[in-house]
């Protein structure tokens, strides 16, 4: 079941953190408990993330913290929660932006990492787009995570479908604006459940569901990624501020643009004034932000009841 766009904006005092857990459809019939956790998650990722803007750290060791946080938590659909392909294996993808630089890094269709996020960040750290890739795959990605010496996955530690997944489809990320102004993002995910080996979706893709730039917008985006891909929503976004909309009109005309591509999801927007937006237009998102003298969680439904 789907609905109307639900949207939540307004202004933060930087620094400013916005984390999501995902988007979706999914049994409303959670326990307290589960839901607890999924909330526990969140106040973990903002705690993390906050660690670093507190201190007059950067967005995107900010967004990076907060995000490999869910990844090893188990309880959402990235990192140790990804859920398994057609044929049982598990392959994440995950990307950052740095919108001061405009330096971007992604994984997808990875086995190796641990976290994936922090793969992303190691391909960013490769150079950029003229000294060297910005996106590695598949065998090419894990070998490059071995190499890197980075974390392997240890497939004991993995929960599959996780003991509360926000959704099955669903993905985390997390936008930050920093003490200095500087914008960022990141994004993480297993994937869709069942999914073909190879399959990969909007998460890693700058443009599509990961997006970062101090002259416009940060954006993480989570849903069916094939329709975010094909309607290129994150870049959709930022060219319709650039046009002079406002902040939820632009998130409200992206999303649309992915409910006309046949699917559906939510995003989290965040721009270089402090102004933010949440909107989605599924059963639940989980989502909370975290400004100087704020700190808001919302698990599940809108209006967070049972």
């Amino acid at each position: 079941m789907t609905g109307d766009i639900l949207a939540e904006c307004g202004t933060l005092k930087a620094p400013v953190l916005i984390v999501h857990g995902g988007a979706g459809e999914f049994d409303r019939q959670r326990s307290p408990a589960q839901i607890n956790r999924i909330g526990e998650g969140l106040e973990g990722a903002l705690e993390a993330g906050w660690r670093v803007l507190g201190d007059g750290g950067p967005a995107l060791e900010a967004v990076v913290g907060a995000v490999a946080f869910l990844e090893a938590s188990g309880d959402f659909n990235a990192g140790r929660g990804a859920v398994a392909t057609s044929e049982g294996s598990v392959e994440t993808d995950a990307a950052v932006m740095e919108g001061t630089t405009g330096r971007v890094g992604g994984i997808c269709a990875a086995s190796w990492p641990e976290s994936p996020v922090r793969a992303a960040l190691a391909v960013m750290e490769l150079g950029g787009p003229r000294s060297g890739p910005v996106l590695l795959a598949g065998a090419g990605a894990d070998r490059f995570c071995e190499a890197s010496g980075l974390a392997q996955r240890d497939p004991a530690r993995l929960t599959g479908e996780g003991v509360a997944p926000i959704s099955r489809n669903g993905t985390v990320g997390a936008v930050a604006l920093d003490a200095s102004g500087h914008l960022a993002a990141a994004t993480s995910t297993g994937g869709r459940l069942g999914k073909l080996p190879g399959r990969v979706g909007d998460s890693p893709i700058v443009g599509a569901g990961t997006w970062a730039d101090d002259a416009s917008v940060a954006v993480s985006a989570t849903g069916e990624g094939e329709s975010f891909l094909v309607a290129g929503f994150a870049h959709k976004l930022a060219w319709a501020l650039a046009a002079g909309a406002d902040l939820e009109s632009a998130l409200r005309r992206a999303l649309s643009s992915v409910r006309d591509c046949g699917g559906h999801g939510g995003a989290i927007v965040l721009a270089p004034d402090g102004r933010y937006a949440v909107a989605f237009d599924t059963l639940a998102m989980a989502r909370a932000w975290r400004a100087t003298g704020i700190s808001t969680v919302r698990p599940i439904w809108p209006d967070d009841s049972l």
